[in-house]
């Protein structure tokens, strides 16, 4: 039988789903658009304790190092991982030049709290950190789509940050984040 994540010993600690809807909910209030990069900053220094994490809970269920994984083996204890740190499940795919990760019930999200624009800002920096370590060089993450405006799914494309402000700058042009990965 697995253990569960041990929050102390990984320097984690349980934080409920409301509470990250209350802080993101009072930045935006009290400080703006400033608010997308504090709770980047924050995600981001928090993907080395979770990458950390992942290779701990990995080795304690006699896997290998994330590192050495096969794609479609990631995707499966990426998601177990995910799920039982309290974050849901995810997968794992790619457009061309860009990973995605997809969660039907990402935790940072909100449906009963409506958004114009994706907003699961903490999660982008985190997941940016998370999966640099895994590619060992620098990565951005950009939420794309997002439950909390209504969608199905939250779907984050993790990538070089000059193909993520690319995708980003056609995007303000009205051209769909699909199309402009396949252009």
């Amino acid at each position: 039988m697995s253990q569960s994540i041990d929050l102390p010993a990984n320097a984690l600690v349980a934080l409920t789903k409301e509470s990250l809807i209350a802080l993101r909910t009072a930045l935006f209030r009290d400080v703006g658009e400033s608010a997308v990069a504090a709770l980047q900053e924050a995600g981001y220094a928090g993907g080395q304790g979770m990458y950390d994490t992942f290779s701990r809970w990995l080795s304690s269920r006699g896997l290998a190092s994330p590192e050495t994984l096969a794609a479609a083996e990631f995707s499966h204890r990426a998601t177990d991982f995910f799920r039982e740190a309290g974050w849901g499940g995810i997968e794992v795919g790619a457009l061309d030049g860009v990973a995605t990760v997809d969660s039907p019930d990402w935790a940072e999200s909100d449906p009963a709290y409506p958004l114009e624009f994706p907003g699961c800002y903490y999660s982008a920096g985190m997941l940016a950190d998370f999966f640099g370590r895994l590619a060992g060089a620098p990565l951005a993450a950009m939420e794309v789509e997002c439950r909390s405006m209504g969608g199905s799914r939250c779907r984050f494309l993790v990538g070089g940050t000059g193909t993520l402000q690319h995708i980003y700058e056609e995007m303000t042009r009205g051209i769909p984040y699909e199309e402009v990965a396949a252009g």
